[in-house]
Order: C-alpha cells, then sequence, then structure tokens
C-alpha cells in the first residue's frame, strides 16, 4: 500500500557545446558519477535515472515535457557541473510540472591543488554553471529545493531523501481517490472544505458514498473469510478472553473482522487509497468501525474521523513519504492536558481510532461500550505509543488557501498507568513548552484533528509545503508567540499577493 517500488527521480547534467567531445565525455562519465552515488548508498527512497547530459534547448524542454508525462517520474534533481548558459533552461524550466531539486555539488571533494590548470577548470566548473542556473529559476518563480554540498557528504543526502519523499508524497496526491462514508458531523466548522479548490491545488477526488452501500458489502462477506481474519486476530495481538471463541463476546468479534473484509473490499474495489467514517452516520452497521480503521490505517490508508476528509489526505501523503522507515504514523486528536507546573502534557486519543504503527508493544484487542454512536460495543485495540521525537502536523481550509501546522514533540511515558482508558492513546510533551505550543496552535487556527508521525518530520514537511505550493506554520523548540504571530500576518499578506500574480 505505501510501496514507492516503481517512482523515479531523473538526474539532469546541464553543459554546453562549447567545451568540446571530450570535455562533454568527462561531464557525462561524472555526472553518472554522482547520479550514482546518489543511487546506491545515500538512502534515497526511489530509484535515480541518470539523463544524457544536456547541451541545447530544444534537448532541455523535450526532457522537461517528458517528465510531465511520465507517470513513474515523480521530480527531476538538476546539477549544471560545467557553465550551460541559462537562456537555454527558460522553456524547459517554463514547461516543467514536476517537483524541482537544484543540486549544487561538484565531482570531486577535495581540489588537487598542484595539478590544477585550466582544463581542470574548465571541466569542474559547477560554483559557476549553478549560479547562472540558480538565476534562470529565480527569475522565472521555479519553486525548488536547493541543496549544496558533496553528495557523499550524509547531511547532503538525507536533504535530498527528504525532497525525494515529499515528491512521493506530491506523486501519491495528484492519482489519490478518497471515500467519505456519509458526511461530515453536524455543525462542526473544521472538518468543512472546499474539495474543488483540494483536486485543483492537490490533485485528489473526494467524493461521498452512501453508507448502506458499504453495509450492502460488509454484509456480503463469507463467514469463512472471517473465520481466518478472527484467527489474524488472535494470532497477532491480545485478544481479550471474551472475545475469543468460546467467549460471551466472540460474535462482536467476528462482526469487528466482517466490517473490515467489507471496508477493504469497497475501498479496493474503488480504488480508495483514503476513506472517513462518522458516528452520526452509520447506516445499518451495527459497530462503529474501530478495529477495521486501526488495521486498514496500518496497512497505508488515510483515515479521518467525524468525516474530516482532510485529515485523511494528510494521513495517506505522509504513510507514502514514511514508506520504508522507522517509527509509525497515525490519526490523532488532542484531547485533554496536564497542566502540573514544570511537567506539561498532552494526552492525544480518539474514540477507537489510533493506528497501531505508533503502539509501543503488542496492542490489547478489547470491547467496551461507546457513549456515542448509539450501536453496539465495538473492538479496538488498545495501547501506548512509543516514545521519542515526532511531530503533530493539521491541515486547515482558512477560506483563500489551506494552511499546514506541525508541532514537534516528544512523546513520553505516561505520568501514571491508564487502566481506565479503553483506547489507545499517546502522550506527549510539545516544543517548545505547552503554553507557548497550544497559543500558536489556537491563533493559527489549526484543526483539533492531526496526523502524529514519529516517522517523518519539519524538513519533509517543509518539502512537501514548497511543492504544493501551501503554507506551512512550525512550531518549534525556537518559536515565540509574538515571531509566530508576525509570521502569520506576514504570509497572509504574501498569499494574497501571490494570488493575484
Amino acid at each position: 500500500m505505501t510501496s514507492l517500488e516503481g517512482r523515479e527521480i531523473w538526474f539532469l547534467t546541464g553543459s554546453q557545446s562549447l567545451y568540446g567531445d571530450d570535455t562533454l565525455r568527462q561531464v557525462a562519465e561524472q555526472s553518472r558519477q554522482i547520479a550514482d552515488a546518489l543511487g546506491d548508498g545515500a538512502g534515497l527512497p526511489v530509484r535515480i535515472v541518470w539523463k544524457p547530459v544536456l547541451t541545447e534547448a530544444d534537448a532541455i524542454r523535450r526532457v522537461c515535457l517528458d517528465a510531465n508525462s511520465d507517470d513513474a517520474c515523480i521530480g527531476l534533481i538538476a546539477w549544471m557541473h560545467t557553465f550551460s548558459p541559462a537562456k537555454m533552461w527558460i522553456a524547459g524550466l517554463d514547461a516543467l510540472r514536476k517537483p524541482l531539486l537544484h543540486l549544487h555539488t561538484q565531482a570531486n571533494v577535495a581540489l588537487p591543488w598542484s595539478s590544477i590548470d585550466m582544463d581542470f577548470m574548465n571541466l569542474n566548473q559547477a560554483a559557476h554553471g549553478d549560479r547562472e542556473f540558480g538565476y534562470i529559476q529565480s527569475r522565472l518563480g521555479v519553486a525548488r529545493k536547493t541543496v549544496a554540498g558533496h553528495v557523499s557528504d550524509p547531511s547532503v543526502a538525507a536533504r535530498i531523501a527528504s525532497w525525494a519523499r515529499a515528491a512521493a508524497g506530491r506523486a501519491e496526491l495528484r492519482g489519490l481517490k478518497l471515500a467519505r462514508f456519509g458526511d461530515n458531523m453536524r455543525d462542526v466548522a473544521v472538518t468543512e472544505g472546499d474539495k474543488v479548490e483540494a483536486q485543483l491545488r492537490f490533485g485528489v477526488s473526494v467524493n461521498t458514498y452512501g453508507v448502506n452501500d458499504l453495509v450492502e458489502v460488509v454484509d456480503a462477506v463469507a463467514d469463512a473469510d472471517i473465520t481466518a481474519l478472527v484467527k489474524e486476530y488472535e494470532e497477532t495481538y491480545g485478544v481479550a478472553p471474551e472475545l475469543r471463541a468460546g467467549g460471551d463476546r466472540h460474535d462482536a468479534l467476528r462482526y469487528a473482522a466482517r466490517i473490515e473484509l467489507g471496508m477493504r473490499g469497497f475501498l479496493d474495489e474503488g480504488g480508495f487509497r483514503a476513506f472517513t467514517t462518522n458516528f452520526e452516520d452509520l447506516g445499518g452497521l451495527r459497530q462503529l468501525p474501530g478495529l477495521a480503521v486501526q488495521r486498514l490505517m496500518a496497512d497505508g490508508y488515510g483515515f479521518g474521523g467525524e468525516g474530516d476528509w482532510k485529515t485523511s489526505v494528510l494521513l495517506r501523503t505522509l504513510k507514502v513519504m514514511s514508506a520504508g522507515l522507522p517509527g509509525g504514523t497515525s490519526f490523532m486528536e488532542d484531547y485533554t492536558y496536564h497542566l502540573e507546573p514544570g511537567r506539561e502534557l498532552i494526552l492525544g486519543a480518539h474514540m477507537l481510532e489510533v493506528c497501531p504503527t505508533i503502539s509501543a508493544g503488542v496492542p490489547s484487542c478489547e470491547i467496551h461500550p461507546l457513549g456515542i454512536g448509539g450501536r453496539e460495543d465495538p473492538v479496538r485495540l488498545v495501547f501506548d505509543a512509543h516514545t521519542g521525537p515526532a511531530v503533530v502536523v493539521g491541515l486547515a481550509d482558512m477560506g483563500d488557501r489551506f494552511r499546514l501546522v506541525a508541532n514537534e514533540i516528544d512523546v513520553v511515558e505516561p505520568v501514571e498507568p491508564l487502566p481506565n482508558l479503553p483506547v489507545a492513546r499517546a502522550v506527549w510533551r510539545p516544543r517548545p513548552d505547552l503554553r507557548t505550543s497550544t497559543e500558536a496552535w489556537l491563533t493559527a487556527g489549526a484543526p483539533h484533528h492531526t496526523v502524529l508521525s514519529s516517522a517523518v518530520g519539519a524538513e519533509e514537511l517543509g518539502d512537501l509545503a514548497d511543492i504544493l505550493g501551501t503554507e506551512l506554520l512550525l512550531i518549534d523548540a525556537d518559536t515565540t508567540i509574538r515571531r509566530f504571530t508576525q509570521e502569520i500576518r506576514w504570509n497572509q499578506a504574501y498569499y494574497r499577493m501571490a494570488q493575484g500574480l
């Protein structure tokens, strides 16, 4: 569900015919070495595809158009090995619709001081050529990420990998289909949003389906398939005795399995990789989907509660971006605070739907009453989140634009056990502190539904926002309310002006 297999980034090298065939052969050989270094040992999550050295405008334009039309290509890395006159790049860059990274590097790490001659100088001109390329990108207003340094430097490779993951997230959004089972929760503001603008800006298609369309598929699931899935539950989780075969609540577990199989079938049949549910609109479902939603998230599906399609879209995007990385990514909600001075914490959870990829251990499969929804007691996985650095991020529709707000956090163990809280949960200390964090979050108008990820962080989110042309407000260890409020005001002016350009 979240594999990046088949995705690729094209490596472009700029030069010019002035240098002659011998020099251009050396340029090609060294650019292949740089591309191979990125592909072999740099930890990039997708394949690097080297393209022949570009020395004239028609070839540059053609490779940019080819990248636009190739679904496997999620972005381009460009490096000016020598001087590449930038007017040659105007038509290509103007036509380009894929993410771009400008790599400012060179073939050698150290200069061979005693042997440098003019042949060496003519060949190794990235310090010269990349400035020309940087100018034309800025002159044309081309959005890109610029990374400087030798590709053997782990920090350079890490920054390129972050951008590559963001480019993969953008590619996922361009073809993402989301199914809303029912509408959003009544009278709630932040879960609303402009679905047409979301499709124009991000590419995601969001449509609503009647809950009983899902119920029809759920009711048709074969008993043998349910039995096989229940066995998987018992082998994977600590299933409560009353839910096991022979227990007095075993039928509830079987119905939870029926919901999961029905949902999977519905989503797979329609090509949906994200979805929402709403406890106010359950149709003929006997339980609010809990276990099913948790397991679907663990397999990479996006999800948002109460019809929150924006958070579902964000979750799916970050699931794809984090493919193959340690850590987990989950739907989340800030629920309540621990306000003991000097030890302030946030307790995050939801009614049922927290992804087990963030679990600190083997989840417990349990059944408990649920005070809302008016249905039978739902089955769910219960666990504490694993500790360590993470980020919570929300997506809000501000009317004239979408806004991402992220807070760097540290997930910690609960101060005390939570024996009477029968849901999955995470406890975290927000940076720089709870007061600043929450004041900034509220000032930004950020949502109460979020995505919590210990797999991706601020750099990947920043790259994604830049690629999408979407505002990102980051709350981190250096945040002050005064500067944060100023940033919001500056952004308001910038995005209003940018819309008119």
